[in-house]
């Protein structure tokens, strides 16, 4: 799985700028994992130029996954997805997907065994033609379910019509206690600098203990891990020392490189 750890990070960053494009300031908050395992199920069922390409965006750049074929990807997320969902964890991890068919459609049968043995992916048959309104708030109760009731409304309303052929649906939750915790008691109020003019007023946590930090002067920054209970999964917090806003890519594409080198 080494090999796809490296090209999903380095599409994390590529997306992550994407997505910030136009908002420097704003807060982004996504799911790599979620949308690139989508994109590969998606894959399943393109030809082509179109899968050529969908292989190009997930990888990222064939040296990342070299000589290695679309089964061995899908082989890959599966053990990914399967790592996630593991029963038995000291956390609450759960990714799901689901594909939701008009009914009328007649979708290749090869497609729907693919993303259910790779994905866990079942179609489920609904009336999209005649009854969207339906269809949406079964999509949504799906969703809510998947979440722990933390995501109500995923599709607002008109957001599904009678054209629709297929919807694929990823959902993603999470759960966990810190390894160390933090008191409430220690919370205070702080200046969070969003730029180089720019703070805004926020509740800070705070604890003293000893938690693994490194300092990588080619970044000029410090990485803080957090590790959750067990220990088997982190946050990793980028502190950058002086506020730079336009080197902010160059400092997570130079974390890319050191994380796909610390993985190979």
């Amino acid at each position: 799985m080494e090999p796809l750890s490296a090209a999903n990070t380095q599409f994390s960053l590529n997306l992550f700028k994407k997505i910030s494009e136009g908002d420097a300031s704003g807060n982004v908050f996504y799911s790599p994992i979620s949308i690139s395992s989508a994109l590969a199920m998606v894959s399943l069922g393109a030809k082509g130029n179109t899968a050529a390409q969908m292989f190009k965006v997930i990888s990222h750049n064939l040296n990342f996954l070299p000589d290695v074929s679309m089964d061995q990807i899908h082989s890959s997320f599966n053990k990914v997805m399967s790592e996630l969902n593991k029963p038995g964890a000291p956390y609450v991890l759960s990714l799901a997907n689901r594909l939701y068919g008009e009914q009328s459609y007649q979708f290749v049968e090869k497609f729907l065994i693919d993303t259910k043995k790779y994905y866990e992916a079942q179609l489920e048959e609904v009336d999209f033609k005649m009854k969207p309104e339906a269809a949406r708030v079964n999509i949504n109760k799906w969703v809510e379910e998947k979440t722990q009731e933390k995501i109500k409304d995923l599709l607002p309303l008109g957001s599904i019509d009678s054209s629709m052929k297929l919807v694929l649906v990823n959902a993603i939750y999470f759960k966990g206690n810190w390894e160390k915790k933090f008191p409430k008691e220690a919370t205070i109020d702080g200046q969070f600098k969003l730029n180089k003019t720019h703070t805004k007023p926020v509740k800070m946590m705070n604890q003293k203990s000893k938690f693994p930090l490194a300092l990588i002067p080619e970044m000029n920054s410090q990485v803080l891990e957090l590790p959750y209970v067990g220990k088997n999964l982190s946050m990793l917090i980028i502190l950058p020392n002086e506020i730079q806003d336009k080197t902010t890519d160059l400092r997570l594409g130079y974390f890319i490189c050191y994380l796909c080198s610390s993985m190979s």
